[in-house]
C-alpha cells in the first residue's frame, strides 16, 4: 500500500490548510482520503501506523481526490526526532568520496570503504516534501550536493534487534534527499551541520508499505536538469538494512516512524571534475524503484 500525507490545491482556507492523509493508486492517478479526525500536521501517515500497532482498521475512506488536484506533503511532516543517515554505504561512493578530500573519516589511502556503518542525523526541521523548494543560503554555502536515498519507516520499535528479527521491525520505506553543504562539511570535520539546514531533507512522494518491495533489490537514481547522476541499486549496499538496524538499535531504542536514510550512491556533485554542485533554477529528481518519485527546485534564500 501507499500512504501519503496532502493538502488540497483548492477550497476555502481552512480546507486548504488541512493536512490529510489518503491511500494513493498510481494506476488510477488518484488519492483515496481516509476520515481521520485528529490532527495530522506533524505525524502524516504514521497515524496509519499507529492503527495497524493497536490492531485497529484503518477509517474508512471518505473522498476520492485526483492527484493533480492535491499538494503532497512529507509523509511524515514533522518527525518526532533526528532521522538516522547513513555515510558512505556504497562501495562506489565510498571510495567517489573517500579519495575527494571532504572525508574526514578516511584517515590514510585504503581507508575509504568503512568497517562498520557510519551514522550520523539531520534534524526533524529540516524536512521538506515534494515540490517544496530547496534553499541554498545565500552567503552561508556556495557548495550544496544532493543525495538520493531509500528509506526505512520503522514500524514495531525496539532495543538490541538482532540481523536475523530485523526486516520485522520495518513498516515502510520512501525517497530522502540529503542535501549537503560540502563546504561545512568539510570546514567542519563532521556531518550534521552540512546536512542539517533549513529544506536539506526533502522527503516522499509517499510511503510504501515493506510488503510491496523486494528490498535487496530496489533501483536507486538521482537526476539533475534531465540529466542522470546517479544509478545503483540496493543490492550494491556495503551494509544491508537488517545490519544498520542491528547497529543503530544496540545501544538506542528505535520507535515507531524512525526513520532512517540509507545511504548514497556514487554520481554526486562532488565527484565531478570540477564538482557539480547545486544552484538556483536546478530541478533534482529522485526515482526509488517501486516507492515513486521526489522533485524538488533550488531557489537561493
Amino acid at each position: 500500500m501507499k500512504f501519503a500525507a496532502f493538502r488540497l490545491r483548492h477550497g476555502t482556507p481552512a480546507e486548504i490548510e488541512r493536512v490529510r492523509v489518503g491511500l494513493v493508486s498510481t494506476e488510477q492517478d488518484n488519492i483515496a482520503e481516509y476520515g481521520v479526525s485528529t490532527n495530522l500536521t506533524e505525524a502524516g501517515v504514521l497515524t496509519l501506523l499507529n492503527l495497524q500497532l493497536a490492531k485497529q482498521p484503518l477509517p474508512a475512506t471518505t473522498t476520492t481526490h485526483s492527484l493533480s488536484a492535491i499538494q503532497l506533503l512529507a509523509p511524515i511532516p514533522r518527525p518526532r526526532r533526528n532521522i538516522f543517515c547513513v555515510g558512505k554505504n556504497y562501495f562506489d561512493h565510498a571510495k567517489e568520496f573517500g579519495t575527494s578530500g571532504f572525508d574526514s573519516s578516511t584517515s590514510k589511502p585504503g581507508d575509504e570503504i568503512p568497517k562498520d556503518p557510519i551514522i550520523f542525523t539531520k534534524p526533524p526541521e529540516s524536512v521538506i516534501g515534494p515540490g517544496a523548494n530547496i534553499v541554498i543560503p545565500q552567503q552561508v554555502s556556495n557548495a550544496v550536493d544532493y543525495e538520493v536515498e531509500l528509506t526505512v519507516i520503522i514500524g514495531k520499535g525496539g532495543k538490541g534487534i538482532s540481523q536475523a528479527n530485523a526486516m520485522q521491525h520495518v513498516w515502510a520505506y520512501t525517497a530522502i534527499n540529503d542535501v549537503t553543504a560540502r563546504d561545512w562539511q568539510q570546514r567542519h570535520k563532521q556531518w550534521f551541520l552540512g546536512k542539517s539546514f533549513d529544506t536539506f531533507c526533502p522527503m516522499g512522494p509517499w510511503v510504501v508499505t515493506a510488503d510491496e518491495l523486494d528490498v535487496n533489490d530496489i533501483s536507486v537514481k538521482c537526476w539533475v536538469n534531465q540529466e542522470l547522476r546517479q544509478s545503483s541499486n540496493s543490492k550494491d549496499l556495503i551494509f544491508n538494512i537488517p545490519k544498520l538496524i542491528e547497529t543503530i538499535s544496540a545501544g538506542i531504542t528505535l520507535y515507531p516512524g524512525d526513520i532512517i536514510a540509507t545511504g548514497t550512491p556514487a554520481g554526486v556533485g562532488l565527484g565531478f571534475k570540477p564538482p557539480k554542485y547545486l544552484a538556483p533554477g536546478d530541478i533534482v529528481k529522485l526515482e526509488i524503484g517501486g516507492v515513486g518519485v521526489l522533485e524538488n527546485p533550488l531557489v537561493m534564500g
